[in-house]
């Protein structure tokens, strides 16, 4: 029985299969032939098999994965992940949502508003006239476009130079009879200037001024001043040039112990008084030393240029030929009067309905108005003035304003007095600060400002006052952020390294 050798080769397994089939064929002449054969048919199967396997891929449905290819992408995922999460402004996305948010449930609040007032308008028309209750009138909520717009004006008062502050935050523009213009503020620009948090109204901005014509426009800036305000030394329509934007800074930014000790200073003959020349050497030299002067340079092409005192006020100083002598008592009875007069404007500002008092938490605000606070820590201190006074208030009168903020003029001996009380171990309860308020400021507080201030630093409610932290929050306010350098101390570091640099011999020049 002969058999015959078949190969049959399957394209798609790529596998040879060997039948015996039992048809009948020729002998083969030998059995060298046959093995001969046998070992062709094997090598040419073998060879289509390799030839697949090099031109087609990911037979019977599996698929071959390469295990460092994986972990190479999931680990540039993760970096590259990193890098743009790191470059997102989460905070500012968290708010813009927020701030959406807001937007949505207000409108939709309003229209169900508006259908309840449309469905039931004719029912309690009476009822409402009978229950009708006077209302406070409720903060607007602050956007988000405005709440960015602060946070870069707030940056702009604390590190921009007094040229660009000036010219950012002034907002009249005089034309004189030749053509020539000049910058001056109100006011009210010169508070806003000194005041974090205070929006620039719309439409005014950096060299952005309203046309102001001091004959038919005077009753602009004189609505908002007092007869007998400060402001109308330096002028008669009370406005403010740069010289005096940069001289009012500094009287608010120096104590008065260094004008006192500048004044003996330059007393030549030990009168106590100073003449015209020598006050400007006095006041240049304490403006050069305030962080307001250092940053100072005149830029003729914006007119900000500082020209010394104007004349009207070296004619209030001096009189009108300048032969008189200015003493210490009129110089630091014009810095009180100009400190009371900043006072009053801020007061003004809170009292929108004019009545005399502002309430507990709008004092808190202006106490903490220059604290340097992170928002969070100052939301959680306004918070607990509000609960504390939210069914007792009594508010807070002009002349209690007044008395705190005189007691502040002697914060550093304050500070010294409540030292002693602390290192002596006895407690600071309001019966002691009120008697330090007394004994060292000669200021009768009020006890109810004093809770306030109690309600305000005292963190574990424990009736002690934190002495630390309300001394520094104090001494910020009374010089208003003023004494701050105006820069993040990356220029003075490259400052200090080239100094050093030059100073520093190389060590090879010794040898």
């Amino acid at each position: 029985m002969f058999a015959r050798l078949v190969l049959n080769h399957s394209w798609r397994s790529g596998r040879v299969a060997y039948w015996y089939l039992g048809s009948v064929a020729p002998k083969p002449r030998s059995i060298s032939s046959l093995l001969i054969s046998r070992n062709s048919i094997c090598r040419f199967s073998d060879d289509e098999k390799n030839k697949n396997r090099r031109n087609y891929t990911n037979f019977g449905h599996k698929k071959s994965y390469n295990k460092d290819g994986l972990v190479t992408v999931a680990w540039l995922s993760f970096l590259v992940g990193g890098m743009i999460w790191c470059l997102i402004d989460v905070i500012y996305f968290k708010e813009l949502f927020i701030d959406l948010w807001e937007r949505m449930f207000r409108v939709k609040a309003a229209e169900v508003a508006m259908n309840g007032e449309e469905s039931n308008s004719d029912s309690s028309d009476e009822e409402s006239v009978e229950d009708e209750k006077p209302k406070k009138k409720k903060k607007a909520k602050v956007g988000f476009r405005d709440r960015k717009i602060t946070e870069y004006e707030n940056r702009i008062r604390a590190y921009s130079t007094p040229d660009k502050i000036f010219r950012y935050f002034a907002s009249l523009k005089v034309h004189d009879e030749k053509g020539d213009t000049e910058i001056f503020m109100t006011p009210d620009d010169f508070l806003r200037s000194i005041t974090p948090g205070m929006k620039q109204p719309e439409g005014l901005g950096l060299d952005q001024f309203k046309r102001y014509d001091p004959k038919g426009d005077g009753h602009m800036v004189h609505q908002s001043l007092e007869e007998d305000s400060i402001f109308y030394r330096l002028g008669k329509s009370g406005l403010i040039s740069f010289s005096d934007y940069i001289f009012l800074l500094t009287v608010l930014s120096t104590s008065k112990r260094h004008f006192e000790f500048a004044f003996r200073m330059f007393d030549l003959n030990g009168d106590g008084d100073v003449d015209y020349e020598e006050f400007e050497k006095v006041q240049t030299i304490i403006r050069n030393q305030t962080s307001i002067g250092s940053r100072h340079r005149d830029h003729a092409n914006t007119g900000s240029t500082f020209k010394g005192v104007n004349s009207a006020l070296t004619t209030y100083f001096f009189g009108g030929n300048h032969k008189k002598k200015l003493t210490i008592e009129k110089f630091l009875d014009f810095q009180r009067q100009l400190q009371n007069e900043i006072l009053s404007l801020e007061f003004r500002r809170k009292d929108s309905e004019r009545s005399g008092v502002v309430a507990e938490s709008e004092f808190a605000e202006l106490i903490l108005a220059y604290a340097g606070l992170n928002q969070k820590k100052k939301v959680k201190l306004l918070k607990r003035v509000k609960k504390r006074f939210k069914e007792n208030a009594e508010g807070i009168t002009s002349s209690e304003y007044l008395k705190f903020f005189h007691f502040l003029n002697n914060i550093a001996d304050v500070d010294t007095a409540l030292t002693f009380y602390h290192i002596a171990g006895a407690s600071i309860d309001q019966v002691t600060l009120k008697h330090v308020a007394k004994t060292v400021a000669h200021v009768d507080l009020s006890d109810h400002i004093v809770d306030v201030v109690f309600t305000l630093f005292d963190e574990n409610m424990d009736g002690q006052l934190s002495n630390k932290e309300f001394v520094s929050v104090m001494k910020n306010r009374l010089m208003r952020g003023l004494e701050k350098p105006k820069d993040t101390g990356f220029v003075k570091l490259l400052q200090s390294m080239w100094k050093c640099a030059k100073e520093k011999k190389p060590v090879l020049l010794d040898l």
